[in-house]
């Protein structure tokens, strides 16, 4: 639930009309990546059939990954990346045909950085149910249509399943770190618990042990915002011409999305009152900047994710309990061996630094004691795409213990 790109996890600012320009044109009925679509840095892995919690399966399923660096002859050098709810596998490249954004870890993963890809073999997949090159729902079924509304239901620990399996098929048996934020980090919890055999090292950036009751409900009102827009015609609307797609709703759910990723003092800072034009916002048909920035943003938003993909991601989200069935959050975080890191952001308000103080309290491996780092950052959730500084000496003390 975060920008996860670099175009947009920067500070806010005023929308220009170049820049809003640069969204002329009808927009596409989905923002996927598709057969035939140019490829780019994607490869892809068939990891066969996945079981799900629910009792179901998903037949078939495949992985749109990106890697850095070069695997060592023992094969223990490799670092997971795993991205946020918006995300996917192209955490570091420049936009281009292939890529609708820029990589959206720059200044973590790369050449003598945090995440250094001269020591380290990184490998980044999309998440299963996404929507650039995983299966997803706008992905085809068997019957050679798209899952549209018969995608099953997905977990975080469904997904993790599937990310196990794809490691698998890479022939990777044990990542040196796993490291994720926000949605990625309760992907990175569940990986410590579910497979600790594979797991040395683990970072947990901005998330919780459990989503909670305010966070569910948070995302309940995105999920509507899609499903009451007449074009998501029930989730079957991949047929549909530019311009006749969900874009509204899901544009909609994006803008929502963004007031909690950001912080009050930031958009009161870098807006205040300000009018985009020189139309009176007050009865005069003008707008204020802010209103501006957050439907660019949402309109950007609708050209690259997919409405169902948003709604089965948002519920996997929804999902995510690592004490479901294993006697609650305090035994599974006991269960972790890994050495670990936990990071939190001070104004963050979708996931609080609570959440992160109840992880680093119930880790026995932390290489910075029993409290998490903390990030002092206006920039609210979307901190850790942003503090590059901060963050990136964290993963560094945590790769170098």
């Amino acid at each position: 639930m975060d920008w996860q790109t670099t175009a947009d996890a920067v500070p806010a600012s005023i929308v220009t009309e170049a820049r809003a320009a640069s969204l002329a044109g009808r927009a596409p009925a989905t923002g996927a990546w598709r057969e035939g679509d140019a490829v780019g840095d994607r490869r892809f892995v068939s990891i066969g059939e996945v079981p799900l919690e629910s009792g179901q399966s998903l037949p078939a399923a495949r992985i749109a990954y990106e890697q850095w660096g070069t695997l060592s002859p023992a094969r223990d050098n490799a670092v997971l990346v795993l991205h946020a709810l918006t995300g996917d596998s192209h955490v570091v490249g420049p936009a281009g045909p292939a890529h609708p954004s820029a990589g959206w870890w720059p200044g973590i993963v790369g050449p003598g950085l945090a995440i250094d890809t001269d020591r380290w073999f990184v490998v980044a997949p999309n998440v299963l149910g996404g929507c650039q090159g995983s299966t997803g729902p706008a992905s085809l079924a068997p019957d050679r249509s798209e899952w549209g509304i018969r995608f099953p239901f997905l977990t975080i620990r469904d997904q993790v399943r599937a990310q196990i399996a794809f490691a698998r098929e890479l022939g990777i048996e044990r990542f040196a770190a796993v490291i994720g934020g926000s949605m990625g980090a309760m992907h990175v919890l569940e990986w410590a618990i579910m497979a600790p055999e594979a797991v040395e090292r683990i970072a947990v950036l901005a998330a919780p042990a459990t989503t909670s009751a305010d966070q569910i409900a948070l995302n309940s009102v995105q999920i509507e915002a899609i499903r009451t827009d007449p074009a998501f015609r029930g989730g079957e609307f991949y047929d549909a011409p530019d311009g006749d797609g969900p874009t509204q709703g899901l544009a909609l759910a994006r803008r929502m999305a963004m007031l909690n990723y950001r912080t009050a003092s930031e958009l009161n800072q870098r807006f205040d009152r300000s009018w985009q034009s020189d139309l009176d916002p007050l009865g005069g048909d003008g707008r204020f900047a802010v209103e501006s920035y957050l439907d660019f943003h949402g309109n950007k938003f609708t050209r690259r994710f997919d409405a169902n993909s948003y709604i089965v991601l948002t519920q996997a989200m929804n999902s995510h309990d690592i004490g479901r069935g294993r006697g609650g959050a305090g035994v599974a975080l006991a269960r972790i061996q890994a050495q670990s890191l936990v990071l939190g952001i001070d104004s963050d308000r979708y996931f609080p630094l609570t959440g992160q103080v109840e992880i680093a309290a119930g880790l026995g491996h932390s290489v910075h004691g029993p409290t998490p780092v903390l990030v002092e950052s206006e920039y609210g959730h979307d901190a850790f795409l942003i503090e590059d500084d901060a963050v990136g000496a964290a993963l560094a003390g945590l790769l170098a213990a």
